[in-house]
């Protein structure tokens, strides 16, 4: 009863102690960079998993292609048996005795021109698996880099909202008051209620514009739902736009969708020589060593039952009814076609290398009269506002002059926004993203 007393009293002094700290708030979790995305997007993307898993298959099967190459053993225990005819042989001229017991070991190896045209076969389609999975580790890059970058922009065009609807209402205010000391028209105060609305509803809209953006991220990102997160903005941050001669390098060298397609060709050829390998003969060479006896053991009375055989097998296919001959048609079908994708895949490579140099550079140039466009949009209205309050200018300057800052804003977040999509885009040919 003591020490239950004890207990108890215990529990009640620490409940009271916790009772008068003050509770403190879980810490804010860190604001998530682009690099921290793109980990979490390469984690949780079903897609981006598939294509691994692809490598990793096509992997191990040029792993099974090369141990083909290579000799197997196997050992093999066997108990045969066949009726007696009162000689030593039993009544089946097949087996050596009524009681045979056969425990061996077999090495196996076949050699043809068939198996190392598979292997190279199986070393192409890896190449092409691991390609392709890199094709789309890059796909999914740029589609996390629009993501984020739209929920930035999306970010940035709801602080302008919000600022233009206090702006609206400041000025809603400054008419009244100059209304009431006689300064200015109802006219003026009805005009700007009417563009307070009107940011209100703007500022209503870009709310659901920014969960939306917020909402396609995280799914993205997140293996489970949410939308308890921040992210960082570094979209005043311009990064420098490598010049022409490096990209096209880095392009002809580092594009996986090249790659892939030449491993597509090199796979075609092995196809091709497997096919027409099917026409030779084929070596199979076999060693065993152990017993083949009448008893299961090494001795029989003075008889050593130990010991070793060798076979070799030469198979020269002669007519299978035009089968091998069709898949060489098959397979020649199929290189004639890898080879125009590669064609087109080179034109193709180059026409998108100027294509979204060319856009990276316009939105770069772009971007810095759009954020001078801003700044002089800002000093605009402060002046035309100074001017409304000494009577010299009207309230239609002035929400012309609000109007024209939110456009303004609005443009340098979209140029923003498109100069780091198309970045990356551009730096998705080259692989430096």
């Amino acid at each position: 009863m003591r020490i239950a007393q004890l207990v108890l009293i215990t529990g009640l002094v620490a409940s009271s102690l916790c009772a008068q700290q003050p509770a403190t708030a879980p810490a804010p979790s860190a604001p998530l960079t682009l690099s921290d995305v793109l980990q979490m997007a390469k984690a949780n993307s079903a897609q981006f998993r598939s294509a691994l898993a692809d490598a990793t298959i096509a992997k191990e099967d040029k792993v099974q292609a090369r141990a083909a190459l290579l000799p197997s053993v196997n050992y093999n225990n066997q108990f045969l048996y066949t009726e007696g005819n009162g000689t030593p042989s039993g009544r089946f001229v097949a087996n050596n005795a009524v009681h045979e017991y056969v425990s061996q070991g077999n090495a196996h190896e076949v050699i043809s021109l068939q198996q190392f045209a598979d292997y190279r076969k199986a070393s192409a389609s890896a190449a092409m698996a691991h390609a392709r999975a890199e094709v789309a580790a890059r796909g999914l890059v740029v589609t996390v880099v629009q993501g984020f970058y739209a929920s930035l922009a999306s970010q940035r065009k709801h602080e302008n909202a919000k600022a233009a609807a206090d702006e609206a209402n400041h000025f809603l205010e400054l008419s009244q008051k100059l209304e009431k000391g006689g300064e200015v028209a109802h006219s003026d105060v009805l005009k700007a209620q009417l563009q307070a609305n009107d940011r209100k509803r703007d500022l209503r809209e870009s709310e659901l514009d920014l969960l939306k953006a917020r909402l396609d991220l995280a799914v993205l990102i997140f293996p489970t739902f949410t939308t308890d997160f921040a992210l960082a903005d570094d979209l005043d941050t311009d990064p420098p736009l490598p010049e022409l001669a490096q990209v096209q390098q880095g392009a002809a060298q580092k594009n996986p969708e090249l790659r892939a397609a030449l491993a597509a060709v090199n796979m075609s050829h092995a196809e091709v020589l497997s096919s027409r390998a099917a026409h030779l003969p084929a070596l199979l060479l076999d060693y065993f060593y152990g017993i083949d006896a009448t008893h299961f053991a090494t001795r029989t009375g003075d008889i050593r039952n130990l010991g070793y055989a060798a076979t070799a097998t030469l198979n020269i296919p002669i007519f299978n009814w035009g089968a091998t001959q069709s898949k060489v048609r098959q397979s020649q079908a199929r290189e004639d076609v890898a080879k125009l994708e590669l064609s087109t895949t080179q034109r193709q490579l180059l026409a998108n290398v100027q294509t979204m140099y060319n856009e990276a550079d316009a939105a770069a140039s772009e971007l810095a009269t759009l954020r001078q466009s801003a700044e002089i949009a800002a000093e605009s209205l402060r002046l035309v506002t100074l001017r409304y309050r000494a009577g010299e200018s009207t309230v239609l300057e002035v929400v012309d002059a609000q109007n024209t800052l939110t456009t303004a804003r609005n443009a340098y977040a979209d140029g923003s926004q498109r100069y780091r999509v198309a970045l990356a885009n551009l730096q998705s040919l080259t692989g430096s993203l």
